[in-house]
């Protein structure tokens, strides 16, 4: 691993035998803090053996300084080691000490060849979108293409509808001559462009294609981790365009099949062991067509829960687009019944940074957003967020110091490029990030609201000028956008946050149910210490379920909390804090609170930048991320269970870390779940 900077062992050797404050410890003793980061962000290392949260920190933050460093000395701009080294120092204990951490991409990529030797930041960016509107009568697959290997780098990607609108016809192509596609991502992405293009493009022909080379499934993948899925994802991507517009020559492409498109992208990449893949469909409010896509009544194939012909509706997360004074009437209905479609206000967007400022229009070039709706961006842009935990600090100037380093972080990777020239450019121009807060929830109940405002409006302040200074420093534009409030979830877990502006599902006392591989030499460990570990019900040969008794320091669980209390402290951290948009799924029981569904959109339009719901209730299914428990059952398992030494973990009995599955919300793992009823 070739950094030019790095801390001195002796300097880590002062932290190695330290207790580590890991968020979540359980009825045992053990922390769910660690043993989510054994299983979700902890390398294998060259010698076998496991990183430890010592190691990521110092990769992470030997990575980031590297990058400056080499950004100086490539454009001859001042430079001081020891500075640098004063500076990472702290950077490394505020992080080791859980102030803030970059999101699960730097944790798992940071410092490593593929960023610091390649010089490529795709890996690290959290979230992208494209516009089917760019589609051309050259390269009509040209924004699906970075839709996909957007996708396969572990992107969440948003999209939208609208190349419908180009009056695209299909044709029916004529056989071509046989591509043996190469076992790249290239050749997978490659592969796909020509098979679309054949039918967008007249006198296109379809190649056949060899997939003999492709490796078979199960090979180990050695520069993301897991294993291979084989060809057969691929094979079935290309089989589905082919059935979409087979005997269909002549008729114009719709949104309905873009839409599915992008859908089978995405099934093919999450089939093709990329874990962490999620989607944003925007459409128009007046497009029946498009508010009925996850209705099986209407669109059996795409909602079909048939295992041997399973739909692809559940790949995105749909939204509308809006502008401020449009009537609502008309999808609060579908709201009420499944939670979409979402809300996303493109003339704010466009118009203001953080809402308590006057409008700047600084973003109007905006075209939508990414798939957990907090970052707002054009076509082709990508974005780096970075995470802090409020409930971490003594003091708001403890905050606003941690704010330095998580910035610099975050604007510290738009010094490196893509390998996607049109998003360079863009990001370049833009420098867009997404400085994040989590565990609001949970310090407004602590220390309430006026105590919230005035650390959200002094840290976006001091991150301001933080821009300007530093961006002079780098000699590089200051970012359009610089906070957000990102979902968070498995990486808060590491520190025992409660995930961005949402409340704790379980509150004071919850079973957190951790999906684990079979392979994992972990699950033995469990299962000795007497957890309760059940096959996964999605899938019970490879997957099993362990559950964990936490006693967190929530005040509050989400279900103990009104519709209008959660959609205000959205509209808090809005008008406060985030310059992009915040990420926010109100949770309502349909029971009590479907009619407060069109009161509340009506009343904050104009107040967020974007809003989702999901309707929860009392409704139970198997095997959910968090399940509310009683103090008594909490105190039955301290009796119950064992602490566990991890050590031979970390020595080596342990298989790679997996990543982040489908997005970093638990919604997401619940919408999965139900689907798989």
């Amino acid at each position: 691993m070739a950094l030019s900077f790095r801390l001195t062992e002796d300097f880590l050797a002062g932290y190695r035998d330290k207790k580590i404050p890991w968020g979540y410890q359980d009825a045992a003793g053990n922390s769910v803090g660690e043993i989510t980061f054994l299983r979700t962000y902890s390398r294998l290392k060259e010698d076998g053996t496991k990183e430890t949260w010592t190691d990521v920190c110092a990769r992470v933050i030997g990575g980031m300084y590297s990058i400056q460093k080499d950004h100086a000395k490539i454009n001859r701009l001042p430079w001081s080691d020891s500075k640098a080294a004063a500076s990472a120092k702290e950077a490394f204990d505020r992080m080791w000490n859980f102030k803030w951490t970059p999101p699960g991409r730097g944790l798992w990529v940071m410092g490593t060849d593929i960023v610091n030797v390649q010089r490529n930041s795709a890996a690290l960016q959290n979230c992208a979108f494209v516009s089917t509107d760019s589609m051309t009568k050259h390269n009509p697959a040209e924004p699906f293409a970075f839709l996909m290997e957007a996708s396969m780098l572990g992107v969440g990607v948003g999209f939208d509808d609208k190349g419908a609108d180009k009056d695209f016809t299909i044709f029916a192509p004529q056989e071509g001559d046989t591509y043996v596609i190469p076992d790249t991502r290239e050749g997978w992405v490659e592969s796909f462009t020509a098979v679309l293009n054949s039918y967008l493009k007249p006198d296109t022909k379809r190649p056949v294609f060899d997939y003999s080379v492709i490796r078979l499934e199960g090979v180990p993948i050695k520069t993301f981790g897991g294993t291979a899925a084989g060809p057969e994802p691929l094979k079935k991507l290309h089989g589905q365009i082919d059935k979409m517009f087979a005997g269909r020559a002549g008729e114009k492409l719709t949104r309905v099949d873009i839409a599915d498109i992008g859908n089978l992208i995405g099934v093919c990449v999450v089939s093709g062991n990329v874990r962490r893949s999620a989607e944003l469909l925007m459409g128009r409010i007046d497009d029946a067509d498009f508010l009925n896509l996850k209705n099986p009544s209407v669109f059996p194939d795409r909602n079909s829960y048939d295992p041997a012909n399973p739909g692809w509706a559940w790949m995105s997360n749909n939204s509308v687009e809006a502008s401020v004074g449009q009537k609502l009437d008309g999808i609060v209905e579908g709201i009420v019944r499944n939670g979409e479609p979402g809300v996303i206000w493109m003339d704010v967007s466009r118009k203001y940074g953080r809402l308590k400022d006057a409008p700047n229009n600084k973003d109007w070039r905006v075209m939508g957003y990414n798939p957990c709706a907090e970052q707002s961006l054009e076509s082709y842009e990508c974005c780096t967020l970075v995470e802090t935990y409020l409930n971490r600090h003594d003091s708001v100037e403890d905050f606003k110091r941690t704010l330095k380093f998580a910035y610099l972080y975050a604007k510290t990777v738009t010094l490196l490029p893509t390998h996607w020239e049109k998003t360079n450019a863009i990001m370049q121009r833009n420098r867009r990030i997404g400085t994040s807060v989590s565990g609001v929830a949970n310090f407004a109940d602590t220390n309430g609201l006026p105590t919230l405002r005035k650390w959200l409006d002094d840290g976006y302040m001091v991150i301001k000028d933080y821009d300007r200074s530093y961006s002079e420093w780098l000699g590089i534009r200051e970012s359009i956008k610089t906070t957000t409030v990102k979902p968070s979830g498995t990486v808060s877990i590491l520190a025992g946050e409660s995930p961005g502006v949402h409340w704790t599902v379980g509150g004071k006392h919850f079973l957190r149910a951790i999906r684990f591989r079979n392979a994992d030499p972990m699950l033995p460990l469990f299962t000795m210490a007497q957890y309760t570990v059940e096959p996964a019900s999605e899938d019970p040969t490879g997957t099993s379920v362990v559950f964990f008794p936490v006693k967190s320091n929530a005040l509050r669980s989400e279900k103990e909390v009104s519709i209008h209390d959660k959609i205000d402290l959205a509209a808090t951290a809005q008008y406060e804090w985030s310059d992009n948009s915040v990420s926010v799924t109100v949770s309502f029981d349909p029971e009590t609170e479907s009619e407060a569904v069109g009161e509340v959109l009506h009343r904050y339009e104009g107040k967020l930048k974007t809003v989702s719901f999901l309707p929860s209730g009392n409704a139970v299914y198997p095997q959910m991320p968090y399940t509310q428990i009683t103090e008594e059952d909490y105190e039955s398992y301290t009796m119950k269970l064992f602490p566990i030494d991890f050590t031979g973990v970390y020595a080596g009995m342990a298989i790679d870390a997996i990543g982040e599955n489908y997005c970093t919300t638990d919604a997401c793992e619940v919408k999965l779940i139900k689907d798989n009823q």
